[in-house]
Order: structure tokens, then C-alpha cells, then sequence
């Protein structure tokens, strides 16, 4: 996304809030918020600001070793040497006892925002102004897709489909030669190659008590065969290659034989019923033109299961932001792990993927959507019952 059209959504929502602008700060990389704002540039050293006025234009603050790597976005900047100058020169930018956004969360509630350390708050504090969380800001300004990036998200979520069933038939076929985990996950990795697909890491290839840990990763050392009368759980994330592409995320489960269980079709029952119930939220909400906030698709989701009996065993939040990282920076389901009250508005992606977790097995379902101007859309196949390898 061009920096113009972020600053330009950033002042947008900063005149709503009632804010006298947005001040993103980094130094060796610590806030990568910074970065997603003015793009990508090489090797900086030195500590760099850029104060976005709700009304005038942005300007940057950067050292003089580092002036010319920032020329290209052509936007005025002042240079410092010293410390003393780079202090000065920001309190020349900063409004009188105003009210700055920062990657700031009180108490650190939301960590993917909690960027900016304790003293370089304490720094512009000292300058006379009130320095509030840009969460709000972020999501509006760099989090929402436009139409070429959900489309490739939508196109990665198919491949992704396409993959975990192959990867489910691909374990029946070799069941009889002791694949194991990590084998699989090394199929899917292949298959990423082959479909144009990128990511990190992942994906988690879990078979009976290693699907009990939601990031299991199968390794060499550590993975077992899987055999007959197993249940086995894969998540997988990617997307396709580029630099502003959308990830896809998702998580199915199978069972190795002809009947499911009784216990793993129960647990699976209440999962799959948590996701649809949050998902149904999200859609009664629009419906409705009812603003919602992250930490209620959450506590929707967990009362169900914790109605089924199975409170306890649903140890992470129910689903996360998603953009050009799997795990991206707007608004999570999470009323567990953190108490989110960013909105879900138009233009952002989240998972939702419920989870319970009991010794011997794990049971997880993930689907992903996107909140739309014209309301919540299911981007990904919808897993509906066990897949029977």
C-alpha cells in the first residue's frame, strides 16, 4: 500500500478520534509498524521518527548517516548528529500538551501494538504531551485489504484446501510404509513449492497427544508413524508469492479408519459448533449494524464450550488478524489471552479456530474470514465433518 494512502487513512480516522497526530518511532528494527508504514529501507542505524499531523504534512526526524536512505518517499525530514538535536527536533514537531498516538497499550494488553519501549515513552512525555495507543489507528490505516489482496487471499485459501485433502489421501496411501509427521509436513511443503506458495514455517503435522499442542512442530527427532486408529490434525498457513499478498490459514482434522470414535466426533461436534457460533455472531452483528469488538466473538465462542464441559481444555484465544504476516496486526478474537477491544471493520481478515485440547487428543477447526463493506464473508472451506483418511 503507497504511503500516501496510509497517511491519508491515518489522518481520516485521527480527526474522528480527536487526536493532534500519529508519531511511529524505531530504532534497530524494534517496531515493525514503522516499517510497514514507510516501506521497506536498507540498512537504517540510527534511531528514525515520523510524526503524521492530523492536519499538515508528515514530516520525518532521522539521523544524518541515515538522510539519503529515506529520500525516495519524498517527504520533508530534519537531521540530527546529536542526541541533544534529535530531542529538540522532535519537540519542534510535537504539538503543545496535544495527544500523540504510539505503538503503545497500557499494561501491554495488546503485544503486537506494545512496540515502543518504556523510555522512549518516558522521552515524549517529557515533551509535554499525552501519549495514547495507535491501535485504532494501525488496523484502519495499514490492515485493511483491497480488492487485489483478497482475491489473493481468497486464491491461497484454495490451494490450501486442495492441499490438506492431498495430504490427508497422501497418509492413506503411504500407511502401509510407516509415514510419519514430519514426512507429511515435508509433503506439504513440496506442494507449496509446486502451487506458488510461501511461508516461514509451519505447517503442524499432529498425530493423537502431539495435537494436543496447538503448535506442535514435527521434526526428524521428534515425530512418530502414523497407523491405523490414529486422529490427526493439520495447520497449515501460507501465501502466494509477493510482497503484498494475503496469507490463508487454516486447521482440519482426520481419523485414520472407517468410523470416528465416539469421543473425538463428540469433542469435534462441540469445536466445530464454537466456530460456527462465533462466526454467527460476526454475521448477526452486521446484520444488525451492530458495532463488535474482538473480545465478544471470543466469549461467544468460549461459553459454548465451556457449556459442552470443556472450559478448561480451550487454552488459546479463538482466532487472529490476518494480512501480509499469519499473524498480522489488527484486531484478534481474544478475550483470553488478551482483552481486544479493537473493532471489526470493513477490509479486515481474522481466523476463527476454537480449540480443545485433552491428553490424548486435540481437536481444532479453523476457517477465515473477511469483513466486507457489504458484511462477513467465509473465504475459506468450511470443514463440516471428520475427514476419514
Amino acid at each position: 500500500m503507497p504511503i500516501s494512502q496510509i497517511l491519508r487513512d491515518a489522518r481520516e480516522h485521527m480527526r474522528s478520534a480527536g487526536f493532534g497526530g500519529w508519531l511511529l518511532y524505531d530504532y534497530h528494527n524494534a517496531n515493525p509498524i514503522f516499517w510497514d508504514t514507510v516501506g521497506h529501507v536498507p540498512n537504517v542505524t540510527r534511531p528514525c521518527w515520523l510524526w503524521v499531523p492530523t492536519e499538515g504534512e508528515a514530516q520525518l526526524l532521522v539521523s544524518y548517516v541515515d538522510q539519503g536512505r529515506f529520500a525516495h518517499l519524498g517527504l520533508p525530514s530534519t537531521t540530527f548528529v546529536s542526541r541533544d538535536e534529535m530531542v529538540a527536533g522532535l519537540k519542534a514537531l510535537l504539538p503543545a500538551n496535544g495527544t500523540v498516538a504510539m505503538e503503545y497499550s497500557p499494561s501491554s494488553e495488546l503485544p503486537r501494538i506494545s512496540r515502543v519501549d518504556a523510555g522512549t515513552l518516558e522521552l515524549v512525555r517529557s515533551l509535554g504531551v499525552e501519549v495514547v495507543s495507535s491501535a485504532d489507528i494501525v488496523q484502519y490505516a495499514t490492515q485493511r485489504w483491497d480488492d487485489g489482496q483478497l482475491a489473493s487471499h481468497v486464491a491461497a485459501a484454495k490451494k490450501l484446501a486442495a492441499i490438506v485433502k492431498r495430504a490427508f489421501r497422501h497418509i492413506r496411501e503411504t500407511l502401509t510404509h510407516g509415514i510419519t509427521e514430519y514426512e507429511i509436513a515435508e509433503f506439504i511443503r513440496s506442494l507449496y513449492k509446486a502451487e506458488g506458495l510461501e511461508t516461514p514455517d509451519g505447517p503442524i503435522v499432529a498425530a493423537n497427544q502431539h495435537s494436543s499442542d496447538p503448535h506442535f512442530d514435527p521434526t526428524v527427532g521428534e515425530s512418530v508413524v502414523i497407523s491405523e486408529g490414529d486422529w490427526v490434525l493439520i495447520d497449515l498457513w501460507a501465501r502466494l508469492h509477493g510482497s503484498d499478498t494475503m496469507y490463508a490459514d487454516i486447521t482440519w482434522t482426520g481419523y485414520v479408519g472407517k468410523t470416528v470414535p465416539q469421543r473425538q466426533q463428540s469433542v469435534f461436534d462441540t469445536v466445530i459448533g464454537a466456530r460456527d457460533m462465533g462466526l454467527a455472531e460476526i454475521v448477526d452483528a452486521s446484520a444488525a449494524g451492530r458495532e463488535l469488538q474482538g473480545w465478544q466473538v471470543d466469549r461467544v465462542a468460549r461459553n459454548f464450550v465451556s457449556r459442552a464441559g470443556h472450559g478448561e481444555q480451550f487454552s488459546h484465544r479463538l482466532g487472529h488478524s490476518l494480512g501480509r504476516e499469519v499473524h498480522s496486526n489488527a484486531v484478534n478474537l481474544d478475550d483470553w489471552e488478551t482483552h481486544d477491544t479493537r473493532l471489526l471493520i470493513p477490509g479486515l481478515a481474522v481466523t476463527i479456530e476454537p480449540g480443545i485440547y485433552l491428553p490424548e487428543f486435540g481437536v481444532r477447526s479453523e476457517i477465515d474470514v473477511f469483513i466486507g463493506e457489504d458484511g462477513p464473508r467465509v473465504t475459506t472451506e468450511v470443514q463440516t465433518e471428520v475427514f476419514l483418511i
